[in-house]
């Protein structure tokens, strides 16, 4: 349940900040706040709690935690040494880049990125290179996915489902426009910024998982199809621009239904399925809902519907206002073609330090949703691809309950220091689920828990997470509001 107002008022008292004074946050130093004991709000001594050691430091950039990770690139959280500004570190490695022969279309796709300033995309500020790896710099999104809100809440209401499809097609229309394509569309890359608008990412970055054979055309390697488009899992080549219009269409669907429209436990059948436009739409929709999302979901790329026509459906039109911003201009791209240069001076300075076990009070608040604490100490919070509690118990004692509830769920665990990493022996719809846990010290006796989806199945993961929480219940720090609300 979430804290009372007076609770969240004493989180907020206790980092030393208000509402008001929030848009100065990010120029201030950590190290200036008043620090207290999060429950007591007593403060606590500098030595328990003083500002850790950076992990790592990339150019100006403070590197932190690992907040997402792929089969080319991790994403870290980060934070501008100069202006204070919290960015993700999408970072990359050089030699799979180039053993890929990807290099030119990566550097070209970044290149148009860097061009581009949309309310509905994530902004991508710039990109640099080491002798190993590639950093490109993003716009830090703190509200966490589309797709949590299905999986708390079910199917969405028609007025709320059209906004966030107007502003993905906003997003679709505005990257096409300028030669982008997403080609991997999906509800993990669509993410929601403190005000509920939907922020659509890693566009034009996903030549990570595709490869351009001899014929010039995309060819993928996807994990679950369920969001691809037939001509896409033929694999005999496709345009990006009708793959991302079918994309959008079975997203739209799953708003307004609240599940898949294809979806088969065997693969083989499954493929059948979309190569045949096989779905139904549920009774609740309107019939301009159903006629767009039939038009969308179009087996032949040819007679697909495009964003033109979008743009003039009545369905879609209704409450619909175009988004009013400013275009970027002199747009400096020569770091995109530094990064890939051997020489030294084209390189940014890596530095590594110390190990943190502890976490400052900047780190919390840009972990939370906004200002909103709650989010963090929230026992029961929403599920997602990440999910954190707050615990009293010792940290050793705590990667040991881990461990005791991850086996008998059929995981391997490794340990290393203060993180945990958990594999699935069973393989599951996108291969074997890995869990990656960490413990952060917050306060003298009390440590923040993270859990967070490492590679598989975003469902699996909450249903792992369920089951590992359950075994973990008298490891949770419950407040006095909490034990009320249980009896």
């Amino acid at each position: 349940m979430l804290p009372s107002l007076d609770h969240c008022r004493c989180l907020i008292n206790c980092f030393g900040i208000s509402v008001f004074s929030s848009f100065f946050w990010v120029n201030r130093e950590p190290q200036s706040l008043p620090v207290k004991d999060i429950k007591t709000c007593k403060p606590i001594p500098s030595t328990t709690m003083s500002h850790p050691k950076i992990k790592r430091r990339v150019g100006k950039y403070e590197v932190g935690r690992t907040i997402g990770e792929g089969t080319f690139a991790k994403v870290k959280f980060a934070r501008n040494s100069e202006t204070g500004e919290p960015v993700a570190l999408k970072i990359l490695d050089k030699e799979k880049v180039l053993k890929h022969k990807m290099a030119e279309q990566i550097k070209r796709e970044i290149a148009t990125m860097k061009l581009v300033k949309h309310p509905n995309v994530v902004q991508l500020y710039e990109v640099m290179g080491s002798r190993t790896k590639i950093f490109i710099v993003l716009e830090f999104v703190t509200g966490g996915e589309l797709f949590d809100k299905i999986v708390n809440h079910g199917r969405m209401r028609e007025d709320e489902a059209r906004r966030y499809f107007q502003q993905l097609i906003n997003a679709v229309d505005y990257c096409h426009s300028r030669g982008v394509y997403h080609r991997d569309l999906k509800p993990e890359n669509l993410l929601l910024d403190t005000y509920g608008n939907l922020k659509v990412s890693d566009f034009g970055l996903s030549a990570l998982s595709q490869q351009v054979r001899d014929d010039g055309l995309l060819h993928t390697t996807c994990g679950t199809p369920n969001y691809v488009a037939p001509e896409v899992l033929n694999d005999r080549g496709y345009d990006g621009a009708t793959a991302d219009m079918w994309s959008c269409g079975v997203i739209l669907f799953v708003l307004l239904a609240g599940y898949l429209p294809f979806d088969d436990s065997n693969l083989m059948n499954l493929y059948k399925k979309i190569s045949a436009a096989e779905f139904t739409c549920p009774p609740w929709l309107s019939f301009g809902a159903m006629k767009l999302i039939t038009r969308i979901l179009d087996p032949n790329p040819m007679t697909r519907i495009t964003v033109p026509e979008i743009l003039e459906d009545e369905w879609f039109k209704k409450d619909y206002r175009p988004p009013v911003f400013e275009e970027k201009e002199d747009t400096n791209l020569d770091d995109v073609e530094a990064v890939f240069k051997d020489s030294e001076e084209h390189h940014v300075t890596e530095k590594k330090e110390e190990q943190p076990v502890a976490m400052n009070a900047f780190e919390l608040i840009s972990m939370s949703k906004g200002l909103n604490l709650g989010n963090l100490f929230d026992v029961e919070q929403g599920f997602k691809r990440e999910t954190r509690f707050t615990s009293k118990r010792p940290a050793n004692e705590i990667i040991h309950k881990i461990e005791e509830a991850a086996k008998p769920l059929g995981f391997d665990v490794q340990k290393k220091n203060y993180k945990l990493r958990l594999e699935n022996m069973k393989a599951g719809r996108k291969g074997n689920l890995n869990v990656a846990t960490e413990i952060f010290q917050v306060a003298p006796s009390l440590h923040m828990v993270e859990v967070r989806k490492a590679k598989g199945d975003t469902l699996e993961f909450h249903k792992f997470y369920k089951n590992l929480s359950t075994c973990l219940d008298d490891v949770v720090w419950k407040t006095e509001e909490d034990m009320q609300a249980m009896k």
